[in-house]
């Protein structure tokens, strides 16, 4: 489908940005270049999908005023950019860490935020300033809130993970028993076309996540199969190794405080919203998803 206007594609160059172009190309994209201090102007365009953010940074290094620039100031201007617009859709990714940094319970839409770091504060807020606003009826609005994404190119926990299992280390955390749910790039850019492309769809707040929540211990062992080795698990005392995590957060230690709750965590999202108002599956499964990410990082 070529839409007669063009969608802009604020933040293109990311990570979902440049898989949403790959995938989709047929679709009438138009990327266009961040800018802090320019007016944003939107002419003649059927859509905004905005992509740009500052992502969690794991190493604690970022400023904080970072986060609030891009996630909150830009998506402000840019919301306000459509409002005053012809444009029909907005599309926004948030996070599900504009909710809870954990979670005890599959994480929904009724859910009340409270968000602890800076980066899910920084989203929450341009959430709040999204659905603070009046909507008029002729206009669609949605806040996509994905979980862990994957994919081709991904730079993130996963790659750390599989080069441990290239190198046919033992894997040192298997007495972590958790679960967590994956968010394929696949599946959030299928997301983004259906909305674009679908008018049945209502405004709201969407959670994004593949259908199934793995361990990690079942990460390293779809990692082994893709790499045609046996993965080593060992069972070294949790104690230990927070220990040796919390050395990390002084030391240039591989591991720290941060990385360990992400590798280990429990945080499954349910998707049952966006699969009940999309009326069909999202399209990857988690373990296809999960092979085909580690199959790209051996090219």
């Amino acid at each position: 489908m070529m839409f007669k206007n063009a969608v802009y594609v604020f933040g293109s160059t990311g990570f979902v940005g440049t898989n949403l172009l790959r995938i989709y190309n047929g679709l009438n994209f138009k990327p266009i270049k961040l800018s802090k201090y320019k007016p944003i102007e939107v002419y003649n365009t059927f859509a905004i999908v905005n992509l740009a953010g500052k992502a969690h940074d794991l190493k604690n290094v970022s400023d904080s005023t970072d986060y609030y620039q891009v996630n909150t100031d830009f998506s402000n201007r840019l919301f306000d950019a459509f409002l005053a617009s012809n444009a029909k859709v907005f599309i926004t990714i948030s996070s599900v860490k504009a909710v809870a940094d954990s979670v005890d319970f599959p994480l929904t839409e009724e859910d009340e935020p409270f968000p602890k770091t800076h980066y899910g504060k920084s989203k929450r807020l341009a959430e709040y300033y999204i659905v603070s606003k009046q909507i008029p009826p002729d206009k669609r609005v949605y806040i996509l809130r994905p979980c862990m994404i994957h994919g081709p190119g991904n730079k993130g926990n996963l790659n750390l993970l599989y080069k441990i299992a290239k190198w046919g280390l033992p894997w040192p955390l298997a007495a972590f028993e958790n679960k967590r749910s994956f968010c394929s790039v696949e599946n959030i850019c299928f997301v983004i076309k259906e909305l674009l492309t679908r008018e049945d769809i209502p405004s709201g707040i969407y959670n994004i996540a593949d259908d199934e929540a793995l361990s990690t211990n079942q990460v390293i062992q779809l990692m082994g199969e893709s790499l045609g080795k046996k993965p080593r698990f060992w069972n070294v005392p949790q104690i230990l190794i927070r220990m040796i995590a919390r050395l990390g957060d002084f030391t240039r230690l591989p591991l720290n405080s941060e990385r360990l709750s992400k590798l280990t965590e429990s945080y499954v999202v349910s998707n049952k919203k966006i699969v009940d108002a999309l009326g069909k599956s999202l399209p990857v499964k988690a373990t296809d998803g999960l092979k085909f990410t580690f199959q790209s990082f051996s090219k």
